[in-house]
């Protein structure tokens, strides 16, 4: 009998185990299980018991409040835990990481080759760059692979991230600094924007939940717009500006302020803290 977890069968029945149970990673099992993966095939490891209870409900049972023998045979590990306690997490399952095994880490900030000192030099690192609306399925993720990963094994991450969204791959590490200040605190840039709008239309008369509401719709349907149409988002910006009308006011008065150099200023800095973070903890 050909076992399942052996990498001749990767293909066709791998096995993933989550190192953590949050949000994240429910977000990512319940996505793997929408797109037809057994929850058989899948695992998680989580100090909580609520969490790993959330798992239950999607039907697996490979589950542990520790992760003994959980990792074992796996195909891939997913590091779905805070960059704090990474150390410490991959130290307790290190010695059940085969050979043939790939780590896809998604803790902020941590190096490739912090990982790898962790993990040791047999196992196959990932990084990725996710953000939070991958816990509703619409995240935008990014990932870098170190020259050991194979093909399956970057086919195999690709799944996971795809399950939570959309996925990219960058050509360099370094450029997650940039994933970082675009999309990975990019959902925070938004959020912002919609408190700021929504107030001003407090201000301009209206109810506050209905302000709050045509801001959300509106920007709901304006990504949504910008995914779907085939123009692109300058030409979509034109569209809604006629000479000398309303939206040409605001968005001269926008310019006034600075507008575009008060975004870019903050994706740097988010950018540089990034640098700085990966490595402190590298």
């Amino acid at each position: 009998m050909t076992d399942k977890r052996h990498p001749m069968s990767a293909k066709m029945a791998p096995h993933i185990a989550f190192l953590g149970a949050g949000n994240m990673a429910s977000a990512m099992i319940s996505g793997l299980i929408a797109e037809g993966f057994s929850p058989n095939q899948l695992r998680a490891s989580d100090p909580s018991e609520a969490a790993l209870a959330r798992l239950q409900e999607y039907g697996l049972t490979r589950l542990g409040t520790t992760p003994d023998e959980i990792f074992e045979g796996a195909d891939l590990t997913v590091a779905a835990v805070k960059p704090q306690i990474i150390p410490s997490a991959l130290a307790s399952i290190k010695g059940q990481l085969g050979p043939d095994s790939a780590l896809l880490s998604i803790a902020a900030g941590i190096p490739i080759a912090s990982l790898q000192s962790h993990v040791g030099p047999d196992v196959s690192v990932i990084r990725c760059m996710p953000n939070t609306p991958a816990m509703i399925g619409l995240g935008a993720s990014a990932l870098f692979a170190a020259d050991t990963v194979s093909a399956s094994q970057r086919s195999l991450a690709e799944q996971v991230t795809n399950a939570a969204g959309t996925t990219v791959w960058v050509a360099s590490e370094a450029l997650l600094d940039a994933v970082t200040a675009v999309s990975g605190s990019g959902p925070a840039y938004f959020f912002a924007l919609i408190e700021a709008i929504a107030r001003a239309g407090t201000e301009l008369g209206l109810d506050e939940d209905i302000s709050m509401a045509l801001t959300i719709q509106t920007a709901l349907g304006a990504a949504a717009l910008a995914q779907q149409s085939g123009e692109g988002v300058a030409t979509l910006r034109e569209n809604v500006t006629s000479p000398g009308g309303t939206t040409e006011q605001a968005l001269q008065s926008l310019q006034t302020s600075q507008f575009d150099a008060v975004v870019a200023e903050a994706v740097r800095q988010c950018a540089a803290r990034a640098r700085t973070l990966g490595e402190e903890f590298g």
